[in-house]
C-alpha cells in the first residue's frame, strides 16, 4: 500500500475519533479495519501505529495549531480541516522521513477532497505558517526600500540641433 493511501486511512480515522468517545474508538478501529480491504497486515499495522502516534501527540499538535491559527482555534475549525493539520503537524514535527513539503501538500489534497471549497486554502495557509515559523502577530521584516533614482533624459531630434543658435 502506498504512503498516500496509508496517510488517507489514518486521516479517516482521525475524522472519526471526533464523533466518539476514546471507549468507542477501539470498537470503531476494530470495526473500520474489518471493512478495509487491505492488502497485507504491515499495511494495517502501519496505519494504526500511525493513528495511535497521533493521538498520543494530539495535545501538543492542538497547541501549535492554536498558537499559528489566529482567529481559528481547533475548536473552531471544521472537523476535515482540523484531521488534515493534526496529520500535517504530526508528519512536520515527528515524522523526519517526510519532508515538510510533502506533508502540506497531502493535507492540501486531503482537505481538497473531502472537506469545502476553502479548505485546501486554509490548511496551505496554516501550515505555511507552521513551516516558516511565523505567526500573524509577528511583524514581516522585508528587506529595506531602495533609494529611488530619478534621472532626467532629455532627448534631443536632429531637427532640435538644427534649430538651436550656436
Amino acid at each position: 500500500m502506498k504512503r498516500r493511501e496509508q496517510r488517507e486511512h489514518v486521516f479517516k480515522l482521525l475524522f472519526m475519533t471526533q464523533f466518539n468517545s476514546e471507549k468507542e474508538m477501539a470498537e470503531q478501529v476494530a470495526l473500520y479495519f474489518e471493512g478495509l480491504e487491505v492488502p497485507d497486515e504491515d499495511s494495517r499495522k502501519g496505519i494504526k501505529e500511525r493513528y495511535e502516534n497521533v493521538l498520543a501527540h494530539l495535545e501538543e499538535i492542538d497547541g501549535t495549531l492554536n498558537e499559528y491559527s489566529r482567529g481559528w482555534k481547533t475548536g473552531r475549525m471544521s472537523r476535515v480541516d482540523l484531521s488534515a493539520l493534526r496529520l500535517a503537524v504530526y508528519e512536520m514535527k515527528y515524522e523526519e522521513d517526510v519532508p515538510v513539503g510533502v506533508a502540506i501538500n497531502e493535507a492540501v489534497e486531503i482537505a481538497k477532497r473531502f472537506g469545502g471549497d476553502t479548505s485546501g486554502s486554509f490548511v496551505n495557509g496554516v501550515l505555511g505558517k507552521i513551516a516558516s515559523g511565523r505567526k500573524d502577530d509577528e511583524e514581516v521584516h522585508k528587506a529595506p526600500a531602495r533609494q529611488e533614482h530619478r534621472a532626467k533624459i532629455i532627448l534631443r531630434s536632429k531637427s532640435d540641433k538644427e534649430k538651436k543658435p550656436e
